[in-house]
């Protein structure tokens, strides 16, 4: 939201009070609490009749500073609140609600002394070092006095706050992050006629932090624009919009930027970034109402930075290896049965496709009866039979929901009755015709009304369905009262995490942790957690095409894991050009799912060669799980993306801030899909060496490439001492991984060592290709030295390991070998040691 008239001056019917300096500071054990009031306080009068701001600053975790900050703090805290994994008891003072879903520890009462500026004034040079270190709860806050500031410190990140002349001043180590200047925290009104007494018609609280030269800033969720956010303005407020607006079905508080820091607003309703607009040195956000609550988060990369605003806000959960396969959907608006669906899945297999999942888009139930989870008999008569036989060639079963119950649904007079509705203020069912004639909407805030969603869902999964997709939940009402209390501005934006996490606890319950998974479309801070979320509805061309990979982009750059899309585009038909340009992309991303919405994505509707493109992808994909699985296991644990941009791997290469159209899928491979109709590949290889995956040619990095491509190419490429796992088996992403396991160990330099870890399909570590962390069994360790590369294999199943380019094998003792070609193919049989010489 812009609140001023350039540089110096307001919007008309705009005041802006800001901090001025602090009047007096209490450091407790976990907390340092300001009074800050924005006019200068030169005597007791100017105590009179002014406004003040109060702040808290803590330390949740280490890297991670949190800052609150209200006007007057005694309005009813509603919620609801983001889960958030925190440290600390949540703010004082504010009356409590009973929707915070903020989960934290106790908070040891502490001691301190309120000091104000006066006697500050009076001590001189005075400097009180209130450094306390870890507090009684392992709480890594840290705080420093002086004369002319306040140092809060977690770990290497610092806030360092003016105190006579209000600044606030990030740093890591001592190197500016960001800056916050004296006007650019403010308490704004709105109509506001003079008086200390008059509140205006609206009240908002902003905060702006600096933007250094070439500074670029990233995520605020799935947004299908330019990739940098620089230059835009951005409401965090979830839409229905499609993939070609500037609305968003994700909407997420966080950004980050290549100065490796982050921020994340802690509110759940409506936030307004302006970044680099208002002032267009400077990341503006604002939110309606007395308080401001954000978290700034550091790291040594944007990486680990990732890594901490998931330690906050949540992992995404692991999906099960099954997921990674490809998906097949009846498509939207079609027309199916049985008979139809049976032919897609045998066509496919009776083609050599693998398929992992069949989908059942929203026409499994009844028209106007969206959503009763009850199978149309007329099309669906024996729904039990057709899942078992579906079950017997090897494929999962995925069906459609959403949160909405249509009025002819067999269970609207139920949810009514009892109460498990959204209701309009006067106490009448929230119902509109949009989408399906007099739907409601289910209350996820009553957990009677989360048991009976449930239950319906419980059926489905006795009868065989697998899992879900939970789609829509962006337009939700604000005029409505939930059972609970919680504000509707709010639960907005929170309603679509309270529908995801419904469903996925549900299935967790019933198919066990490891085995849910949803194909979500929207979410929140948070939804990361529920795994996984596709981009939406796109056009079948290939300007959509690139806008989804944007927005995927953008969405993994805000804490979320896995990500998928319609493979061919959503709304239309695509020509087979683009099917097969998309296919190929969509296969080599970290979920595949071909999905329309009036026609039908098998590929034989396309052409013959769509057919051989989609086998060659799906199959090539399968071949790599035991590295796709490996990059999955890491993201579960770290939070990094599995899918990331070309920045967040290769941040200091300026050629990469502004790349969208690439990525990199996992830690070592690289992906740049064809994106027009001559076959043109354009693409950018950072520094170092790079290896083409499908021919083994080495190229130099630091340049850009252009070249075309068949049906049956893409650009990708492996980075130097990278070793990607190949696995035994195509047929399918489910196999023992370590089993005849190939590992690829490409343009290793010398004296470098390197390796990889491959688990099992159930996430268990089978083996450890070096770089080993303490604890864990070596099945292979590669190290060069000159025109020597010493392997290490321990483990019990026979594999091999290629050092592809690195020559003629003269000598190999230890093991069995073969030169191919400039490739050295060593034999193991089970563990063992190999030393290689080459000639």
């Amino acid at each position: 939201m812009k609140f001023q008239n350039g540089c110096w001056l307001l919007k008309e019917g705009f005041a802006s009070f800001s901090p001025q300096q602090v009047y007096s500071s209490k450091i407790n054990e976990n907390e340092v609490l300001l009074c800050a009031p924005t006019a200068v306080v030169r005597g007791r009068g100017n105590t009179i009749d002014g406004i003040n701001l109060t702040l808290r600053i803590t330390a949740p975790m280490p890297e991670v500073i949190r800052v609150q900050v209200w006007h007057h703090k005694g309005a009813v805290k509603r919620g609801p609140e983001f889960e958030l994994n925190l440290g600390e008891k949540s703010c004082p003072g504010a009356k409590e609600g009973s929707l915070s879903g903020e989960k934290e520890t106790g908070d040891a009462e502490g001691t301190g002394a309120v000091e104000d500026i006066g006697d500050i004034q009076a001590a001189g040079e005075k400097a009180v070092s209130a450094d306390y270190g870890t507090g009684k709860a392992g709480n890594p806050l840290s705080v420093e006095e002086t004369e002319s500031t306040i140092t809060v410190r977690s770990g290497h990140l610092s806030l360092i706050i003016g105190r006579q002349s209000w600044s606030m001043r990030y740093e890591r180590d001592g190197k500016l992050l960001t800056k916050s200047a004296p006007r650019d925290l403010a308490y704004i009104k709105e109509d506001w006629k003079g008086m200390a007494y008059d509140r205006g018609t609206g009240a908002y609280m902003r905060q702006q932090l600096g933007l250094s030269v070439n500074e670029q800033i990233y995520g605020l969720g799935e947004r299908f624009g330019a990739f940098v956010k620089n230059g835009q303005s951005v409401s965090v407020w979830n839409e229905d919009g499609g993939t070609s607006t500037e609305q968003s079905y994700k909407n997420i508080p966080f950004y980050l930027s290549n100065r490796n820091y982050g921020l994340f607003v802690n509110h759940p309703e409506r936030v307004d970034f302006e970044v680099g607009t208002e002032q267009v040195n400077r990341v503006a956000f604002s939110v309606a109402g007395e308080c401001l609550d954000y978290f700034l988060m550091d790291g040594a990369d944007m990486k680990q930075v990732l890594e901490r605003y998931t330690d906050l806000t949540g992992k995404p959960a692991l999906p099960a290896p099954w997921t990674f396969g490809l998906w097949l959907s009846t498509s939207f608006t079609t027309d199916y049965d049985e008979k139809t669906v049976m032919s897609f899945i045998d066509g496919m297999l009776e083609r050599g496709i693998p398929l992992s999942v069949f989908h059942f888009d929203c026409c499994w139930m009844k028209e106007f009866h969206w959503t009763d989870f009850i199978w149309d008999e007329a099309v669906f008569p024996d729904p039990e039979g057709m899942l078992r036989r579906i079950h017997a060639r090897g494929v999962k079963v995925c069906v459609w929901i959403n949160p909405y119950i249509a009025q002819d649904s067999a269970l609207f007079d139920e949810g009514m009755e009892k109460g498990y509705f959204l209701k309009r203020l006067g106490g009448d069912v929230w119902q509109w015709d949009m989408w399906q004639a007099g739907m409601a909407i289910v209350d996820f805030t009553n957990k009677e009304a989360v048991e009976w969603y449930q239950k319906g869902l419980e059926k489905l999964l006795d009868m065989g369905v697998d899992c879900f997709k939970t789609d829509f939940g962006e337009r939700i009402p604000t005029d409505v009262v939930y059972c609970n209390g919680a504000d509707p501005v709010k639960m907005h934006n929170f309603y679509t995490y309270l529908y995801n996490k419904a469903v996925f606890e549900l299935l967790e319950r019933k198919r066990g942790k490891g085995e849910a998974v949803l194909f979500a479309r929207s979410a929140t801070a948070g939804g990361q957690k529920f795994p996984v979320h596709w981009g939406g509805d796109c056009w079948s061309d290939y300007e959509s095409m690139e806008q989804s990979l944007r927005g995927g982009l953008s969405l993994t750059s805000s804490g979320f894991g896995f990500w998928s899309h319609d493979i061919g585009g959503f709304e239309s038909k695509s020509t087979p050009d683009v099917y097969k340009r998309w296919c190929a992309f969509g296969l080599l991303s970290t979920h595949s799912r071909l999905h329309g919405s009036s026609s039908y994505r098998v590929p034989w509707l396309y052409d013959e060669e769509s057919v051989d493109v989609v086998r060659f992808f799906t199959c090539l994909k399968a071949s790599l799980m035991p590295y796709l699985y490996r990059n999955a296991i890491e993201t579960s644990r770290t939070g990094v993306p599995m899918m990331r941009s070309m920045v967040l791997e290769f941040t200091q290469d300026r050629n990469c801030a502004y790349l969208a159209s690439q990525y990199m899928l996992g830690d070592s491979l690289l992906v740049a899909p064809v994106l027009n109709e001559e076959g043109i590949a354009e693409y950018y290889l950072p520094e170092g060496s790079w290896t083409n995956f499908f021919t083994g040619e080495v190229r130099d990095g630091g340049r850009w490439y252009r070249e075309k491509h068949g049906y049956l190419s893409i650009p990708l490429y492996v980075r130097q001492n990278a070793v990607i796992a190949l696995g035994e088996r195509s047929d399918g992403p489910v196999y023992d991984y370590a089993e005849n396991v190939t590992f690829r160990v490409y343009a290793l330099e010398d004296g470098a060592e390197t390796g990889t870890v491959v688990y099992d399909g159930q996430g268990e570590q089978k083996s450890v290709v070096c770089g080993a962390q303490g604890g864990q069994d070596t099945l292979v360790q590669v190290e060069r030295r000159g025109s020597t590369y010493l392997v290490d294999v321990t483990g019990d199943k026979p594999c091999k390991v290629e050092l592809l380019n690195a020559g003629i094998a003269a000598e190999v003792d230890g093991a069995a070998y073969r030169n191919v070609n400039q490739d050295i193919v060593i034999f193991f049989e089970k563990g063992g040691t190999a030393r290689v010489t080459v000639r």
